[in-house]
């Protein structure tokens, strides 16, 4: 393992011009790059090794905080699952899987969340990121409790409670889960282990199906309180084992502890050597960027978030990011997928259920692809992907839910007992749900936890993330109240405010979402500082790559 004499300033935008090089004795490579020198330079100069022990022990560390994803996937798929249980869980508390009942009792979840925002900085900031893992996930556990007892009485409002606490828990985690990981990962791996945190999301989803499937063949209230109870099983491992991880070695030195910041550092990224490359641009970074005394220090205070210009921007494409990947249409597929699968002639309680086991396991495959490819594809070239390609997937679900709503031979569209006549049109609507959950599981399920986390600044990045939690609760009670709503009412006709606005989406994320990808957490303060963020991040670089392994970055407008 080689130590190197020099590392590229990583504030410098260019080191040395080409041709000012003498290329017969020292250059021996010229390539062009995406991203930072400093960054290259580093890769070029201390390979990672990937199945290096002290690796696999911190994929292990890291799969923890994974597990911060899980809970939001586990509820999203629940009650989409028990809102299918009509002969136990709707009969018990008197509901139906469609309307303002299932739009209220499953609305509670997002309320709780957005009640949190206040408290997510102080956990995260004050106590650090592992301190908000566990806050979080006590708290949901709590709340898990709070509706299983609901078995005793029937009552909506415990109910409802619980699903408020839970909410405000899992807003919590949810937020510290992926600050911990992306600030803890080796900056080779950040981009796809990140990714494949929220993978996890699907994970839960799964459990959550499977449990809610197995329950249809229980009697009584088990079939609908077992998939509850095993809402504790995540939060639990991660009460167990938050204080056994690395804190991050970011916050531990914005917190005063330099030494200790570069052990960990020397530990984690640079296997033993202090004097690694990794560690070195790190610790060279965390001093230029970090502030000791910043915002993050003092609890209440979120004007970071808006007190200049970068700031403004970095928290905008955060929120809007989020509530964006919350409007595609993935909400009505989830949380109302019964309702849902009415209009594609669906209609019995198993076959429901398998449809959304199927759908749950193929959302995780595609996601866990699409997390290995979010460095060699780009965070922007997957994300634009995503909006512009469901757009037209969209179009094809109304055609064939149309066609398949007219077809109607006897009784109402959305009830069980509806008889269709082409039953090719009802597979289109299915086949098309499931090539909807490919697409959007590949493109961006990966990026739900990676960008927005990546946006923000480390000073605004926990304040940041509870803000963004905020649009992403928001949303998701548009999706609660509008869709469940919309589809009583008007049916499949809801699919073409879809069509409509995942378009729009997509050209909103190319004119103003930046790549980020091969750059340091720190590097990033460029982008966001440029005039044209997004211009300013697609460029490319060329890199002249010396003898002793020294890179020399050029310019490409100079070129």
């Amino acid at each position: 393992m080689a130590t190197p004499e020099k590392i590229a300033d990583p504030t410098a935008q260019t080191v040395e011009h080409l041709g000012s090089i003498d290329k017969g004795k020292d250059v021996v490579e010229v390539k062009e790059v995406r991203g930072s020198e400093a960054f290259n330079e580093a890769l070029i100069q201390e390979k990672v090794p990937l199945m290096h022990p002290r690796t696999l022990q911190l994929f292990a560390c890291l799969l923890i905080g994974f597990f911060c994803q899980t809970m939001n996937g586990y509820d999203t798929m629940l009650f989409g699952g028990l809102l299918n249980n009509k002969e136990y869980f709707l009969k018990h508390f008197n509901g139906e899987n469609k309307g303002i009942w299932a739009g209220l009792i499953t609305s509670m979840y997002q309320i709780g969340g957005v009640s949190a925002l206040p408290f997510v900085g102080p956990c995260i900031d004050q106590w650090g990121r592992r301190v908000g893992m566990f806050i979080g996930s006590v708290l949901i556990i709590v709340g898990t409790v709070v509706q299983g007892l609901t078995s005793a009485n029937a009552s909506e409002g415990q109910m409802m409670g619980g699903r408020f606490v839970l909410g405000f828990g899992v807003t919590i985690a949810a937020a510290a889960g992926p600050i911990w990981i992306v600030e803890t990962a080796h900056p080779k791996y950040r981009g796809i282990i990140t990714g494949l945190c929220n993978t996890t999301w699907l994970a839960g989803s799964i459990l959550s199906s499977g449990a809610t499937r197995g329950g249809l063949d229980i009697k009584g209230n088990s079939s609908w309180l077992i998939p509850i109870w095993l809402q504790m099983v995540f939060p639990g491992l991660i009460a167990v084992f938050a204080f056994f991880l690395p804190e991050s070695p970011r916050w531990v030195y914005a917190s005063g502890k330099r030494e200790k910041a570069h052990n960990i550092l020397t530990k984690w990224h640079g296997y033993g050597n202090p004097d690694s490359p990794w560690v070195k641009l790190q610790l060279n970074e965390y001093e230029e960027y970090l502030e000791l005394d910043g915002s993050d220090k003092r609890w209440w205070d979120y004007r970071a978030l808006f007190n200049k210009r970068s700031s403004i921007y970095r928290t905008a494409v955060a929120c809007w990011f989020s509530a964006f990947t919350q409007w595609c249409g993935n909400g009505p597929l989830s949380y109302f997928m019964s309702a849902v699968l009415d209009t594609a002639g669906v209609n019995t309680s198993i076959g429901k259920a398998n449809v959304q086991l199927g759908y749950s396991v193929e959302q995780f495959c595609f996601a866990v692809i699409g997390a290995h490819f979010v460095e060699r594809i780009g965070r922007r070239r997957m994300m634009l992907a995503g909006f512009f390609g469901v757009s037209v997937i969209w179009v094809c679900m109304t055609a064939s839910a149309g066609t398949l709503a007219n077809s109607l031979v006897s009784g109402s569209v959305d009830d069980s007992d509806a008889v269709f006549s082409n039953h090719a049109a009802g597979n289109a609507v299915l086949a098309f749900i499931f090539i909807f959950g490919a697409w959007y599981s590949f493109n961006l399920t990966p990026l739900q936890a990676l960008y927005p986390v990546e946006v923000f600044s480390f000073e605004i990045r926990a304040k940041g993330m509870a803000f963004q939690s905020f649009f992403v609760n928001a949303a998701g009670l548009i999706n609660q109240f509008a869709w469940p709503v919309a589809i009583k009412e008007i049916q499949w006709k809801t699919y073409i405010i879809f069509v409509v606005w995942t378009f729009v989406q997509g050209v909103l994320a190319y004119f103003f979402f930046p790549e980020t990808r091969k750059r340091t957490l720190e590097e990033l303060d460029k982008i966001f500082d440029a005039k044209n963020p997004v211009k300013y991040s697609t460029q490319t670089r060329t890199l002249a790559i010396t003898e002793d392994n020294t890179v020399v970055a050029v310019d490409t407008e100079k070129v």
